[in-house]
This record gives structure tokens, C-alpha cells and sequence, in this order.
């Protein structure tokens, strides 16, 4: 692993051209370096790990052919991990699917140095970064999710329990009912019965919008 001064980066990428430009970007910094590099594979997720990086650089060609699944995972394994990308065009869709995967930094390929540097700092000061108009996106996204929650759930608190809030969160994390029953120590079926009156409270149809839902309450309370 990096030193404590340094910032350690694994470049995740298709393009074996951009793994080698960001190489030289972040080798001529004094306060980053790159502990590890690769394409998509079925070892990566383990061979990032072993890096113990800072932060993980992943261009939007290995987020997108790994259905940006890559992502969470590596984050459940390293949960203190920043993720920034390079995406390969300004498109909102992959954007916002990239923030929901748990991207907090997003560039475009035609990044300077200087901004791939400063980005590096930024999320490492636990910052988000993206180009202006994205993140316009990324706030009309939020507001208009936000106007689709029912009603009674707007400015008011969903009433969940304190095992529910716990349940709320781990959704949010991506875990498994059955992943959560192992975490918590309970039966599947206790889980799932939390679920249904999560679901029965909150209005919605399924268990990844309630998380939704608490997530929002939380950021607006």
C-alpha cells in the first residue's frame, strides 16, 4: 500500500493508451502514485484488493462491460475506496449510472492533467467532482425522483423502526436478504417480513426504493 503521505491509485481500464497516459500523469505527483493497473478481468476485483488503493480510476469502457457491477463490489470489499471515472462522452445516462454505482468523481477524456490531478485531490478530501453540466444532470435527476416519492412521504418521516433503519442502509449497500440475515443474525424470513412492512409503510413496490426513500429522508431531514 501506499505510504501514509501518498495517495494510492489502481487504474481500472480497457484502453491500455489511457492506463499508461494516467500512469505518467499521476508518476510526475509527489502525493500520488499508482499501485496497480488493469483491463477487466474475472481476477481484478482480487488484484485491487491486494493494492489496497485510495482510489480506484475506472474508464466507462470496464464499468460498462461489467454492467458497472465492478463497482459495488470492489466497494463492499473496501468500503473507505473513492471511485472516480473517465467517461468516454459527456452521455447523463451513463453519468448518473456511474453515481449510482458509487462513483464520486467523474471526468471526460479530454481531461487536462491538471484536472485528472485535482480530481484525484478532491475526492481524497472526500469532495465529488464533475463537468458543470453533468452535474446539473445529476441535481434535476434528484429533484424529479424526489417528486415521485408519494406524497405523504414528502417533508415527513417514514416511521421505521431503529432494525429498519439498520435494514435501510444495508439494502442501500447493495447486500442480499440473505447476506443481510447473516450480518444481523437473523433467520431470511425474519428479514424478509421486515421488508414487507418496510414496503407497506413507505408505499413502495420494492425493497431497493425504500432504501431509496430512508436515503432521502436522511440528506433532507
Amino acid at each position: 500500500m501506499a505510504a501514509t503521505s501518498t495517495i494510492g491509485v489502481f487504474l481500472l481500464a480497457e484502453n491500455r493508451l489511457l492506463r499508461e497516459a494516467l500512469t505518467k500523469i499521476l508518476s510526475k505527483r509527489n502525493d500520488a502514485c499508482v499501485v496497480g493497473a488493469a483491463s477487466l478481468s474475472p481476477q481484478v476485483v482480487e488484484q485491487v484488493c491486494n493494492s489496497c488503493p485510495d482510489i480506484l480510476i475506472s474508464d466507462s469502457a470496464a464499468a460498462t462491460l461489467s454492467g458497472l457491477e465492478i463497482i459495488p463490489e470492489i466497494r463492499k470489499v473496501i468500503p473507505a475506496i473513492k471511485v472516480m471515472m473517465i467517461g468516454m462522452d459527456d452521455s447523463p445516462e451513463t453519468f448518473l449510472r456511474a453515481v449510482k454505482a458509487g462513483v464520486v468523481g467523474y471526468l471526460l477524456k479530454d481531461a487536462s492533467a491538471t484536472e485528472v490531478a485535482a480530481a484525484v485531490r478532491a475526492v481524497t478530501r472526500g469532495e465529488a467532482v464533475c463537468p458543470p453540466a453533468l452535474c446539473l444532470r445529476l441535481f434535476e435527476y434528484v429533484a424529479r425522483r424526489w417528486l415521485e416519492m408519494p406524497a405523504v412521504l414528502v417533508g415527513d418521516d417514514s416511521g421505521f423502526t431503529r432494525r429498519e433503519q439498520q435494514l435501510a442502509q444495508m439494502i442501500g449497500q447493495g447486500l442480499t436478504n440473505k447476506e443481510i440475515a447473516t450480518e444481523l443474525h437473523l433467520s431470511e424470513q425474519t428479514v424478509k417480513n421486515h421488508i414487507h412492512r418496510m414496503l407497506r409503510k413507505t408505499g413502495m413496490r420494492d425493497r431497493l426504493a425504500v432504501a431509496e426513500v430512508y436515503r432521502a429522508e436522511r440528506l433532507l431531514a
